[in-house]
Order: C-alpha cells, then sequence, then structure tokens
C-alpha cells in the first residue's frame, strides 16, 4: 500500500516489534528497523540502520541521511528509549509527528508536572530533589504518605511509597542504589493519591484524541512498590465517569504539546474525586498488552497506529467482547528454575494465551529493581467481571521454581 519505509525504533528487548511487523506486513509497508547499539559499532553494524539511542542529535541525524536514499514514510518509536528520536527525525523530516520538545515532556517526569500544573490539570503535587542531597535534611518536611519516583524510567522502576521519615530516608537510599547506573541527578517526590488506578489507551490524530479503550487495574496499586498486575476492558466505571477520564487524559496531552500517535495514560480516581493523572506516555501500551485489543475488522492497536501514522483511514472501534490481560509477577529475586501449570493454565474458559516472555535459568528481579514480567495470560469473555475471574485462576495455576542464585548450579 505505501512505497515509503517505516522505521521502527525499540530496544533489542522490547516486546513490540513482531506486532507492529505484521501489522505493516498486513498494510503492505516496508520496514526498517533502527537498532540501537553500543556507540563504536553506529554506522558499522550490519543492521542498514544502526543506532545510539542516548545520542539524539545523532540518532536524527543518521536517520534523515537514510532518508535521503530511501523514502520514509513514518517514524515510530515503539517504547520510551525510542520516542524522543522519532520525534526529532520526524521533525527533520517534515513528517507529522510530535514536537521534539513535546516528545521530551512525555519522557520526563518532573516536566510533564510542572506543564501539568501549568494548564491545570490534575495531578499529583511534587517536588524535585537532587539524588545526592541527605534526606535526613527534608524527611520531616516532607507530606505523607509521599511517592519517590525517577523522573525517565518507566513501568513502575523504582517507584517506591514512604510512610514516614524514617521510611522515606530508607527509600532513598533504595533509589540510590536503582539509579547508580544510570544518569539520573535528580527525583521526584510526589503526593500519594488514594483510589483505583485506570489506563487509558489513545490515538491522537492532528490533535484530536481517539479513545481505544479504557482499562480497570483491580488489584489495588497502594505500595510500597507498584507492580501492576491485571487490565480488563471495557472499565466497569460509570459512563458519566468514563467521560471526564477521557477529557482529562485529552487535556493532558495537549498540556504536553502531542498532537499526533498513540498515547497510555495512567491515572487514579480518588475518593469522591475527580480523575489525577499519574502519567502520560507518547507510546501504546507496554509489552504484550496490546494483544487484548481488536477492533473493526480484525485490526490490531499496531494496524490503527500505523494507518494513523500513514495518513491511511482507520477505525478506533474496539470489538464488543471483553478482554484482559496478566502481567505475570516475580514474587522473589534469584533464578527462574521452572513453570509448571501452563497447561493447566491455558484449559481454563476464557483464557485464549499464556505466554512466558522470561527465560529458563536466568536471574529474574522483582520491583523496584527490576524492570520486566514472568509473560503475560490473556482471556476474552462475556463481562469483565468473568475475564478478570479467569485470569486469577489461570494465574493461581501456574508454580513458579525460583532458587536464590548461590544455589542456582547451571547444566553442563
Amino acid at each position: 500500500m505505501s512505497k515509503k519505509n517505516l522505521i521502527l525504533l525499540a530496544s533489542a528487548f522490547s516486546y513490540r516489534f513482531s506486532a507492529f511487523e505484521t501489522a505493516a506486513q498486513k498494510l503492505g509497508i516496508p520496514i526498517v528497523r533502527g537498532e540501537d547499539v553500543p556507540p563504536p559499532m553506529v554506522g558499522k553494524a550490519a543492521s542498514r540502520l544502526a543506532l545510539d539511542y542516548r545520542d539524539i542529535p545523532r540518532s536524527a541525524g543518521l536517520i534523515e541521511r537514510f532518508a535521503k536514499s530511501e523514502p520514509v514514510g513514518a517514524v515510530i518509536g515503539l517504547d520510551d528509549s525510542g520516542t524522543r528520536i522519532a520525534a526529532a527525525a520526524s521533525h527533520r523530516l517534515g513528517l507529522p509527528q510530535n514536537s521534539p520538545d513535546a516528545a521530551r515532556a512525555a519522557g520526563d517526569k518532573a516536566v510533564m508536572r510542572e506543564l501539568f500544573a501549568a494548564a491545570g490539570v490534575p495531578s499529583p503535587r511534587f517536588r524535585r530533589f537532587p539524588i545526592d542531597f541527605d534526606p535526613r535534611d527534608f524527611a520531616a518536611s516532607i507530606d505523607y504518605p509521599c511517592v519517590l519516583k525517577p523522573p525517565t524510567m518507566a513501568g513502575s522502576r523504582g517507584v517506591m511509597r514512604a510512610d514516614g521519615p524514617e521510611e522515606f530516608v530508607r527509600r532513598h537510599a533504595r533509589l540510590v542504589r536503582i539509579l547508580a547506573a544510570h544518569r539520573c541527578e535528580e527525583f521526584l517526590v510526589e503526593d500519594f493519591i488514594p483510589g483505583p488506578e485506570f489506563a487509558l489507551e489513545g490515538l491522537l490524530d492532528g490533535g484530536e484524541m481517539h479513545v481505544l479503550a479504557l482499562f480497570d487495574k483491580p488489584d489495588p496499586l497502594d505500595g510500597p512498590f507498584f507492580e501492576e498486575t491485571i487490565y480488563v476492558t471495557p472499565s466497569r466505571l460509570p459512563e458519566e465517569i468514563q467521560s471526564k477520564v477521557a477529557e482529562t487524559a485529552a487535556r493532558a496531552a495537549a498540556a504536553l504539546g502531542l498532537r499526533n500517535g498513540p498515547v497510555h495514560a495512567e491515572m487514579r480516581i480518588p475518593p469522591g474525586g475527580e480523575p489525577v493523572m499519574v502519567e502520560l506516555a507518547a507510546r501504546s501500551i507496554g509489552g504484550s498488552c496490546a494483544k487484548t485489543l481488536r477492533f473493526t475488522g480484525e485490526a490490531t492497536l499496531e494496524e490503527l497506529i500505523l494507518r494513523q501514522a500513514f495518513g491511511l483511514p482507520f477505525e478506533p472501534q474496539r470489538e464488543r467482547s471483553a478482554g484482559g490481560v496478566m502481567m505475570i509477577p516475580i514474587p522473589e529475586a534469584g533464578i527462574l528454575a521452572g513453570i509448571r501449570g501452563i497447561e493447566e493454565a491455558t484449559a481454563v474458559p476464557g483464557i485464549y494465551e499464556v505466554e512466558i516472555s522470561a527465560p529458563l535459568k536466568q536471574a529474574v528481579v522483582p520491583l523496584p529493581e527490576g524492570d520486566s514480567y514472568l509473560g503475560f495470560i490473556f482471556a476474552r469473555g462475556e463481562t469483565p467481571e468473568a475475564v478478570e475471574a479467569a485470569l486469577r485462576e489461570a494465574h493461581g495455576k501456574l508454580r513458579l521454581e525460583i532458587v536464590p542464585e548461590l544455589k542456582f548450579i547451571p547444566e553442563h
């Protein structure tokens, strides 16, 4: 359908590439993968487009140079590491993407909070602190409960709740260790917002927000860490509240300057209150969670995103049946020696796939230090309640064997 290339930017460990590749093949769009490689390999690797994701200007320049010899119709970042490069490259090529400033704001929670506050978008009160400060000097001045949060990490990594000064000091020490390998010089301290959390999947087209799905998160996310588990759609919120959630997400996107492409918004609704924005990312839902969504004509989420990016017609109407996914949590650190019960879990009525993404005999690390899950369980059903019940039953049939690293003896 298109003779112009699609450049996909994703880390080597991204779950998303194969789904976008399938959607592109269906639409007849040729793909070029922008691969993240170490700086000495940039421009020298076997890949057609080898980039250093940490160097945004250089990566955008390499994409611009590539486009001089091969036509490019869209540049899309599949995860947080690629969205800023995609925006910078699209700006150079004159493609209808988000501006570099908007992409930066969506990837930096400190900038995001400042723009939300300036635009009057409901979001937690926050303060910024240098990571190397002495927390004992400020612990008594913090309003509790609070949430410590790195400004640029995704997937709840490094996010921790503190309920008092002593716990604040301990959480800060743990955050320092988590950020030791990252170029991060500050962190945020936010008010903890009580109440259930929801996720909105949207698609922006010239500034207009199309709501693709609203997910309930039925498990409480009250801390001390914030590991997500179950997503179920359609939401069981009253229609009036759903409209307010959609309106809040649209205002948040506009506050950041986002105008095109997917958005994934997280928000909470405190008891008796209005929706409060937690975060908004300029990308689609993470992991393999998009598998739970189907739209008119059996279109996938990835197909809708590509249609919008290439200026093709798209129909954002989700299928009528309920759907859901459970991100299988990592209960403890160690070596994943085995997972039993997969067949029994798959046999639960309503379950259509159990995907184990964590490799066996490799180390697994839970939040807040970790940044992944063991895998995903997918379900469909007549009602959200039936989907949630199926996911819980299937998860209960899995039997994990995680052993301490010192006790693990690899096979020879």
